[in-house]
């Protein structure tokens, strides 16, 4: 027998998803029931932030650290040169 349709604020109400933590306000995945806010993706909220940025925020992108390497300009040089000699 096929299961009849769960109304989709029911699994809010029944505690198995937890409110959202302060570092998912704005976020596009939050579910407005009553008068909390759910994560709509993941049960517990507060554990995705836990190691860091959690990979479902919509509101949040990743720093993406370069780091910049300083070349010898003589050695440059002379690899330049030597790429030519090789023709």
């Amino acid at each position: 027998m096929a299961k009849a349709a769960q109304d989709p604020m029911m699994k809010y109400a029944s505690g198995e998803f937890q409110q959202v933590v302060e570092k998912c306000e704005g976020c596009e995945r939050t579910v407005q029931v009553e008068s909390a806010r759910y994560c709509s993706t993941y049960t517990s909220p507060e554990a995705k932030w836990r190691l860091g940025i959690c990979n479902f925020a919509t509101h949040v992108k990743p720093e993406i650290a370069t780091s910049t390497i300083k070349i010898n300009p003589l050695k440059a040089s002379k690899r330049a040169a030597a790429k030519g000699k090789k023709k």
